[in-house]
């Protein structure tokens, strides 16, 4: 009988955002490519009309082979997908309940899992809000894990609470991920929330901000470089003159729920990208910790070249060909010059980057190597 994880997470909260959805399915073809019997557990927010959740949640798992391999807990504890007393029996028998940012928080299925993985995907957040008495998300976990790859060693300012953090990179499955020439005139892409849902962290004296504190500095990319720049951005009204902004600065901006409302969507709007520009939150930035992101991992599958804000991911990944890091406008513009110049030598090392860090088989095995399973 084959070996049971049950992976909970907020997929069905967000219909219609294909990246979002990527992320979990990445994790549960891992394991299932290692030959594990899979259950994704979530639950339907009852302030969201819950018949869409419900079908976003079976159209994107149907749609990866992973139909009736989920449940997602209503608002009276009932499921729908599978009944609750399978998905008791399920998590009873998992080696790991891996509980994607503490998510799942219904106590019958906590306490029935043997081992409880807490997996960080915004590392600083949750550790800062522990340190300052705002939320403990890692209470009841026997492990943390987190995408910060530094974190826990030297120059990393993300607190470690006291716990030992098993870092991992984000997982991606690539036999998903066709290899297509790039497009000739293909723009550099990136596909982003303006802000997102948490706020910025006051934090030991210092405040650590999102995606829009460290964005701004790079407005002038496209006249500086003189290239195509496409961003997929979900930003709010009251961010109307950030968008101005970019428009005015030659940026093409997108809705990404048009632009990639789906995950089939999603693959091919990545495809059609001659590389991604990639911002990170001034929270990754600032604390070093180390975050590679999700989204970079899927661009470097499909060969297309990345260009990351350092978070400090170097130590955990090679840089130079095929993944490039900057910190300033001025190394923005000289990577997209050296991308541009070898674009052939740089997709190529992109995909082989991809198949030997970051495809979903290895980072699992990986992990669960350092998780002593």
């Amino acid at each position: 009988m084959p070996d049971r994880v049950t992976i909970a997470g907020a997929l069905a909260q967000r219909p219609g955002v294909g990246g979002h959805a990527a992320v979990f399915v990445q994790w549960l073809l891992g394991f299932r490519r290692l030959g594990w019997d899979v259950l994704f557990v979530d639950r339907l927010e009852p302030a969201l009309d819950a018949r869409m959740q419900e079908r976003w949640l079976a159209a994107v798992l149907g749609e990866a082979g992973l139909g009736g391999c989920w449940a997602a807990l209503t608002a009276s504890g009932e499921t729908v997908g599978r009944r609750r007393a399978d998905v008791l029996d399920h998590v009873r028998a998992s080696e790991l309940l891996v509980n994607v940012m503490g998510y799942l928080d219904d106590e019958e299925l906590l306490a029935a899992a043997p081992r409880r993985v807490f997996l960080d995907l915004d590392p600083g957040f949750p550790q800062m809000w522990r340190s300052l008495g705002l939320h403990d998300a890692f209470a009841g976990h026997d492990d943390v894990v987190t995408v910060g790859t530094r974190v826990g060693q030297p120059g990393s300012a993300v607190p470690t609470c006291g716990l030992r953090w098993i870092p991992t990179l984000p997982p991606v499955d690539v036999g998903s991920w066709p290899v297509t020439d790039a497009p000739s005139r293909g723009a550099f892409t990136s596909i982003a929330t303006w802000r997102g849902p948490f706020g910025p962290v006051d934090f030991g004296g210092r405040r650590y901000g999102l995606r829009v504190h460290e964005f701004r500095r790079f407005v002038d990319l496209p006249a500086r470089s003189r290239e195509r720049f496409e961003i997929a951005l979900s930003i709010d009204a009251e961010d109307e003159a950030d968008r101005k902004a970019l428009l005015a600065a030659g940026w093409h901006v997108a809705d990404p729920r048009e632009a990639a409302p789906d995950i089939a969507a999603y693959r091919a709007y990545v495809i059609r990208s001659a590389a991604e520009l990639g911002v990170a939150k001034n929270m990754y930035v600032e604390t070093r910790g180390g975050w590679f992101s999700d989204r970079s991992a899927c661009y470097l599958a499909a060969g297309r070249p990345v260009l990351a804000q350092d978070t400090g991911f170097g130590k955990a990944l090679p840089v130079g060909e095929g993944l490039l890091a900057f910190s300033s406008l001025d190394d923005a513009v000289a990577a997209v010059g050296e991308v541009v110049a070898r674009r052939a030598r740089h997709a190529a090392a992109a995909r082989e980057l991809a198949e030997a860090h970051l495809d979903a088989p290895r980072v699992v095995g990986a992990l669960l190597g350092e998780l002593g399973g």
